[in-house]
């Protein structure tokens, strides 16, 4: 008789899947409520790449399902971690986390390019090197890394062709808005951890000493920053409304709810000026209802609404 350990049964897509979906949960409300928009397959898919975005972001940042966020002191080490697992999912092999495992399933299925995960990874080593935006440009490359290139994975996951570069295009900018306005809600949450994603060139127009911005005296003019955040992120998303006519009506619809829910948060933000660093901006449980319920018409009407046209000039356009 061999005195082998019985194989290891290994966890069935469906369980997965079903870690994916408490991951949404416990990470994004927001996102949660926009991803049950989806039909089945696709809200599955979306929730095994929010899964996998979720952990690679939480190991970098010592984070709990993006909560709590600390200073790390093996950051490089930490990112050569989530870089080695990333690599053997995208190479088809049983990693043995949930969601390193939901990044092989949802790659698998969708042909998605392995280029963007590791555009995305990119992104965690520039905070890993402590890295801060010199110029507006730069700002948005991070932004790329972090949160556009997700949302290119996203369309890929909705079933977007990953050649069709235009709708990819409007899928970024979608990223991007959402990006531009996570940093402007999270100019003061950032500073605790010594964190800064303001462009120095802004912070020197206005005369804001680098390191300084969250103190007293700095706040009406922190606020006019954050609400040029807001400002930018409101042109990226009316650029990612323009690509919605080539998803699905419900990938359309769930897309759109996102859009409102979180350019609601980069409004309020540019609204309550120095305000918003006291208090963490959110939009509640009815506030969500009504934007999912708002995002419904305009899916139907999407093709009327926001008619395909070229990307708007000057727009910051993603690697290809």
């Amino acid at each position: 008789m061999s005195d082998a350990p019985p194989a290891r049964e290994l966890p069935t897509r469906d369980a997965i899947v079903a870690t994916a979906q408490e991951s949404i949960a416990r990470g994004s409300k927001s996102f949660a409520a926009a991803s049950r928009l989806f039909d089945r397959r696709t809200r599955e898919r979306a929730w095994l790449l929010y899964a996998w975005c979720r952990k690679c972001d939480d190991i970098a940042d010592g984070q709990d399902h993006g909560h709590g966020m600390t200073r790390v002191d093996d950051a490089p080490a930490r990112l050569i971690q989530l870089s080695a697992m990333t690599d053997a999912a995208l190479a088809g092999r049983v990693v043995g986390d949930p969601a390193f495992d939901a990044l092989r399933i949802v790659a698998a299925e969708t042909g998605m390019p392995h280029r963007f995960a590791h555009d995305l990874i990119a992104g965690f080593a520039l905070d890993a090197e402590d890295w801060r935006p010199r110029s507006e440009d730069d700002l948005y490359r991070y932004c790329y890394h972090v949160a556009g290139v997700v949302g290119c994975m996203m369309a890929v996951a909705m079933g977007v062709d990953p050649d069709d570069d235009d709708t990819l295009d409007r899928a970024c900018d979608l990223g991007m808005a959402f990006q531009l306005s996570n940093i402007a809600r999270d100019i003061a949450e950032d500073d605790t951890v010594g964190r800064c994603y303001l462009p120095v060139e802004w912070l020197v127009e206005m005369d804001i000493p680098p390191g300084e911005h969250m103190k007293p005296p700095y706040r009406p003019r922190l606020a006019v920053l954050a609400s040029r955040l807001a400002a930018r992120s409101v042109q990226f998303e009316a650029s990612a409304r323009e690509g919605t006519p080539a998803l699905p009506g419900r990938s359309a619809w769930a897309v759109l709810a996102a859009a409102n829910i979180y350019g609601a948060i980069g409004r309020r933000v540019a609204t309550k000026g120095e305000k918003a660093f006291s208090q963490r901006v959110t939009t509640t449980k009815v506030e969500k209802v009504r934007f999912i319920a708002a995002a419904g018409r305009q899916a139907m009407r999407r093709e009327v609404l926001y008619p395909r046209q070229p990307r708007q000039e000057g727009l910051w356009q993603r690697p290809r």
